[in-house]
């Protein structure tokens, strides 16, 4: 591998690629496509496994920033694919406005956090993908496609993987600004969760269990963030008790990274996610993985990896469990289903997380699981043909906007456009 272009978030790929270009305008992508062969978007290299690389030519999206566009009248946002959601907030926030949701890191790129499916938390609230309102891409052929919900090729073109054209703006439903308070409870007992799962996910407006699987009969923390309109947090949470201190997702880790909590109240840029924008999270000395099943299977498939909590705690840093609401998105997690993310962050041991990544992915298979697009998975074409019914259409879509395979790479062979 090389490192002349460097390395993703985590240090765990070296980008193959043989040159990068940051454009600035939809004619300079425009211009860097112009005889293309093999090109990939690059965001802001959170993703974990090669979708974001290419045998020639990587455009990064860094400088697609262009400035906001508020519509009262619709209640959106139009933005450059580019920006981080961190940023975005603070000029939503300024001019009154809010989006639904955030996922916990609000470092991340408008552009590539849609292309992958990723989401926030929230029983009634979907993924960030599904607060797109419209979609500006440029074609290899050099055509600018713009696409609104509705239109028919619409719900193929949100959760792209980057397989359709180079994202170029992006427009986002958004809400008049709220608060949030944030709350975390500690050791919620394994079985209060199979007999109260529902409750405890839509005990506030955003919810996220965390554990390490050291002890399977204990998840070590809670994480309640609650509109106004919620009811107040509990004193106690089905034998769950309140943290004295702010508290940090892993054990024994400082919280000043962390967004406030204590139930003081706070604007939603600074409470939905987990970390802090003016911060880095982690140095990045990790791994990720995430599987997405529906929730109607959420406690037989926390069962399934608890049954297996003696092989994951080794490699674990912590498990987070978050949930979300079913959209109509051909790629994303929830498909047509509400579902419920089991989302792995592994000690920085890629041969050892490969092992045994096989092995948790055959214990969720009867649950219909689905891996997240930008995290580390085994799962080949063959088995994601089984849990997206919309992979058909989505690879004809692909094939009539991008013929010539500009767009796709070793990754989307594998998982979603074979040769």
């Amino acid at each position: 591998m090389t490192d002349v272009l460097g390395t993703n978030w985590s240090g765990n790929h070296a980008y193959r690629a043989r040159r990068i270009e940051a454009p600035a305008s939809v004619e300079d992508v425009q211009h860097l496509l112009r005889d293309a062969t093999s090109v990939r978007a690059l965001g802001t290299r959170h993703s974990f496994n090669t979708i974001a690389d290419s045998a020639d030519l990587l455009i990064s999206t860094e400088l697609l920033r262009f400035d906001p566009v508020i519509s009262v009248e619709d209640r959106t946002v139009t933005v450059g694919a580019g920006i981080r959601y961190g940023d975005l907030a603070g000029e939503l926030q300024a001019a009154g406005w809010a989006l639904p949701n955030l996922a916990s890191l609000p470092h991340i790129s408008i552009g590539g956090a849609i292309a992958t499916g990723t989401h926030g938390s929230g029983n009634r609230v979907p993924s960030l993908a599904a607060s797109v309102a419209g979609v500006e891409l440029v074609l290899a052929s050099g055509e600018v496609l713009q696409l609104r919900r509705g239109d028919a090729d619409f719900d193929g073109a949100v959760v792209s993987l980057g397989a359709l054209g180079i994202v170029t703006r992006v427009t986002l439903d958004i809400e008049p600004t709220f608060d949030i308070e944030q709350s975390v409870f500690e050791r919620l007992a394994f079985s209060a969760v199979e007999e109260n799962f529902d409750a405890i996910t839509g005990s506030a407006y955003s919810v996220s269990l965390f554990t390490t699987w050291r002890d399977p009969d204990v998840l070590d923390q809670v994480w309640l963030k609650r509109r106004k309109a919620d009811v107040a947090a509990p004193s106690d949470l089905f034998g769950a008790t309140p943290a004295t201190a702010d508290r940090h997702p892993l054990p024994g880790i400082s919280a000043e990274n962390c967004t406030a909590q204590m139930g003081v109240p706070g604007p939603w840029l600074d409470r939905l996610p987990h970390f802090r924008l003016d911060f880095t999270p982690s140095n990045g000395e990790e791994l990720q993985s995430e599987y997405l099943v529906p929730r109607r299977h959420a406690v037989d498939a926390l069962r399934a990896v608890r049954a297996l909590a003696g092989r994951i705690a080794p490699l674990l840093q912590v498990c987070e469990v978050r949930t979300f609401a079913a959209d109509t998105l051909w790629l994303s997690g929830a498909y047509d289903t509400d579902a419920v993310g089991l989302h792995f962050t592994w000690l920085k041991k890629q041969p050892e997380v490969e092992a045994l990544l096989p092995t948790l992915e055959a214990a969720l298979v009867p649950f219909a699981v689905r891996p997240h697009w930008g995290k580390v998975f085994t799962a080949d074409a063959a088995a994601l043909e089984r849990v997206y019914p919309r992979l058909p259409d989505f690879r004809e879509l692909a094939a009539r906007l991008d013929p010539s395979r500009v767009f796709v790479n070793e990754f989307l062979e594998r998982t979603v456009l074979p040769a």
